[in-house]
């Protein structure tokens, strides 16, 4: 087959097609139009960050089979376009992991020994080794947030430099924090007091933006060094510099900036800050190692073959999709609930089909599923192709069960996670022409709710008044019901489990409130 390079590869890459017998033909800086004008001629096109793999592109590509990317990002591809037109699109989302690993312990060391500060003072002809003392790594602790797979690869190098490793990671499991060499933590108060020196590799989400401020610089020892190679907007960038100008925070080694370019920040003009332009991938191995897995990954799917870094959905039979379509983004929006309501990794999870649906190979509803909760965690692009992979990875097992007995709706889906050996377990049914779904089942109670963008889950004890203070403390707050349900359980409990669609969220002060004037027992606010 003919594969197109329209960007430079590295030469591994290329050897490595043309010895599996493709033709491939590498024509840098080409025009749009004249990139819609050869791309009917073949099968594969590989591209790295300028080219445009537009519409019009992939329309042109009458004979394309994958579309790859020779790095992580895809935001040049035209992902739904190929999607329709069954056209593969895969990056190479591990080839920096190595390089990102070993910025952050330049950065680490950077600010440690002040070697930025030193180098720049010697080019302006001075000798001032007095003014340079710094601190060893050997000996300290280093708190990593994000146990993936740069997290992982930077432990391992601590541990040559016999620092002591701790870790804060909501979704890492105890045995993979074991085998890592990692004591792990399950709150921000009680890691960061320990900490010598920080240091994230979190992907870039709600939970994770901002989420180094004052108050968690407050906690941290004094002298401490912070560094991120990961995602610019983890650290508050402002209460960064107060406590470097305080001496709270020793030296801050960043590499990642909220908006890039980034020419001026809060830490531009602080001595203590080693600030480097998002240089994480910018190795020569790094793009050689894109170069020789976008070209892996492209022959794959040449071969028609699984591409485990698909960053869209693969084909289904058309009587499959039609048959479970209403349900597969039920299912991904159940996977969202559960991996909040689990509030610890998942260690598998069950799907259990029942009624008409259960007639249909409904293997994608676990696979949406699984989207739904490792999309909460992962700092991967996750999706129908690649979620077992992902799951697999992180050693999430999926069990599929089906049964066309009918229980009161005509097909309903269940889907049960186990996380620290606790089932949390979401149910949903379809319902209209145009399949609104709606959760039937929340840990065993059964209720009815089409559930909204903010979902708050009390259970408590069933006693008279207790609903009534629920809403006059969110009332009080200024927090609107817009619809609710209170769950029933077939055998006989004191306790009550209510689900709220509120308007805006309910923040952490209030929901205190209501536990302490209500007992809840469990709570939870979930965003959708």
């Amino acid at each position: 087959m003919r594969i197109l390079v329209a960007e430079k590869l590295a030469e591994e890459g290329i050897a490595l097609m043309r010895e599996a017998g493709h033709e491939v033909d590498v024509r840098l800086e080409m025009s749009p139009a004249e990139l819609i004008a050869a791309i009917g001629d073949y099968e594969a096109l590989i591209v790295r960050s300028a080219t445009q793999a537009t519409r019009e592109v992939i329309e042109a590509g009458v004979r394309l089979k994958i579309i790859g990317r020779a790095g992580v990002g895809i935001d040049n591809v035209d992902v739904a376009a190929a999607t329709e037109r069954g056209v593969i699109v895969c990056n190479a989302p591990t080839s920096n992991v190595i390089s990102a690993a070993e910025q952050t312990f330049a950065l680490m060391l950077a600010c440690a020994r002040r070697i930025a500060q030193a180098n720049a003072n010697m080019h302006e002809g001075a000798w001032n080794r007095n003014l340079f003392t710094g601190n060893e790594l050997y000996g300290k602790t280093l708190a990593i947030f994000g146990l993936g797979r740069i997290g992982g690869l930077v432990a391992a190098r601590a541990r040559a430099f016999e620092m002591k490793c701790i870790g804060y990671d909501p979704y890492a499991t105890p045995e993979r924090a074991a085998e890592l060499g990692v004591v792990l933590y399950d709150r921000l108060e009680d890691i960061l007091p320990q900490a010598d020196f920080i240091t994230v590799h979190l992907p870039r989400s709600k939970e994770t933006l901002g989420m180094f401020g004052t108050e968690q610089f407050a906690l941290m020892k004094d002298g401490v060094y912070v560094i991120n190679a990961a995602r610019g907007g983890i650290y508050d960038l402002e209460a960064l510099a107060d406590a470097i100008r305080s001496g709270k925070v020793a030296g801050a080694g960043i590499d990642v900036y909220e908006k890039e370019p980034c020419t001026a920040s809060p830490l531009h003009g602080l001595d203590a800050a080693v600030l480097t332009p998002h240089l994480g991938a910018s190795t020569t191995e790094a793009q050689a190692r894109a170069g020789v897995q976008t070209a892996e990954y492209v022959l794959l799917g040449l071969e028609g073959k699984m591409v485990p870094t698909a960053v869209n959905v693969a084909l289904v039979p058309d009587d499959v999709m039609t048959a479970v379509t209403p349900f597969i983004d039920a299912c991904q929006t159940v996977g969202v609930m559960l991996a909040q309501l689990a509030e610890e990794a998942i260690e598998s999870i069950t799907v259990r089909v029942f009624g008409e649906l259960a007639h249909n190979d409904v293997g994608l509803l676990g696979t949406a599923a699984l989207r739904g909760i490792l999309s909460i965690s992962s700092d991967d692009p996750v999706n129908f192709v690649n979620a077992n992979y992902l799951a697999e990875q992180r050693g999430i097992s999926v069990k599929m069960e089906k049964s066309p007995i009918r229980s009161e709706y005509a097909s309903m889906v269940s889907v049960e996670a186990l996380a620290g050996g606790r089932p949390v377990e979401v149910a949903i049914t379809t319902s209209g022409p145009e399949g609104t779904f709606r959760v039937v089942s929340v840990l065993g109670y059964k209720l009815d709710l089409i559930p909204g963008k903010y979902v708050f889950i009390q259970k408590y004890a069933d006693k008279p008044g207790q609903l009534g203070k629920i809403g006059t403390i969110l009332g009080n707050h200024g927090i609107n019901i817009s619809t609710m349900e209170v769950g029933v359980r077939e055998e006989k409990t004191v306790m009550a489990l209510i689900l709220m669609n509120v308007d805006e969220p309910v923040p952490p002060e209030v929901r205190a409130e209501i536990k302490e004037a209500v007992g809840v027992t469990d709570g939870w606010f979930i965003q959708l």
